[in-house]
């Protein structure tokens, strides 16, 4: 199986459940870990779902109780990936690259990449996003976050992603305090461009620039 960069798999898990996703997520690394499959670029969209990161107290960022979280049809979930409480639903493209980083064991700059694929795709659609000082995630005019990143790392090989917000139901936005952020708010391309937005446009896009921005990274 080769490693060349130009080799990186887009998949398309379409709609899915959170757990479900995870699950073959974790599949997906050990198989990359042992070389079985290449690097992979999975996009999916989840079923309504909070999930909370690592980050100690998420759990206190989650709003809504249990019965309302259930009478809105959004499940709780506890995540293994960086970071703090999140939405996932319909309409906010997910992304999940499945990478190998043993040529280049900086999750830092893998980070950077990540936020670089995301910026340069906005920039296609007119926005200026970019990098908050302190925070994770892009944002636009350091007040509004488009997109949250949340990633994990098991034996240098990246899982979980990025989370872009397209066209998702913004009111489930209200049952949280998105990434444990209280200044600022939540926004999604649609939101910004008011007018709707193709999802599969913007996951070819994201498609383009996410190879664009690794292979340079990795020459």
């Amino acid at each position: 199986m080769t490693n060349s960069i130009t080799e990186i798999e887009v998949i398309d898990w379409e709609l899915t459940d959170y757990a479900d996703a995870f699950e073959q997520q974790n599949l997906r690394v050990e198989e990359r870990r042992t070389g079985k499959c290449g690097d992979a670029l999975i996009f999916t969209e989840h079923t309504p779902v909070y999930t909370m990161g690592m980050r100690k107290d998420s759990g206190q960022h989650l709003l809504w109780t249990e019965a309302e979280c259930s009478r809105q049809g959004i499940a709780v979930f506890k995540s293994n990936r960086g970071g703090d409480i999140t939405y996932h639903g319909p309409g906010q493209i997910v992304g999940y690259p499945i990478l190998s980083l043993a040529h280049r064991k900086d999750l830092h700059a893998y980070l950077r990449d990540l936020e670089e694929v995301v910026i340069r795709t906005l920039a296609i659609y007119g926005l200026a996003a970019a990098r908050r000082k302190g925070h994770t995630g892009i944002w636009l005019n350091n007040e509004r976050k488009i997109c949250a990143i949340g990633v994990a790392v098991r034996s240098w090989i990246t899982y979980h992603g990025f989370a872009l917000n397209v066209c998702p139901n913004m009111a489930h936005f209200d049952g949280i305090v998105p990434c444990g952020i209280s200044e600022g708010s939540v926004t999604s391309l649609t939101n910004e461009l008011n007018k709707a937005v193709d999802i599969a446009e913007v996951k070819a896009r994201l498609a383009v620039e996410f190879k664009q921005v690794f292979r340079n990274s990795h020459q």
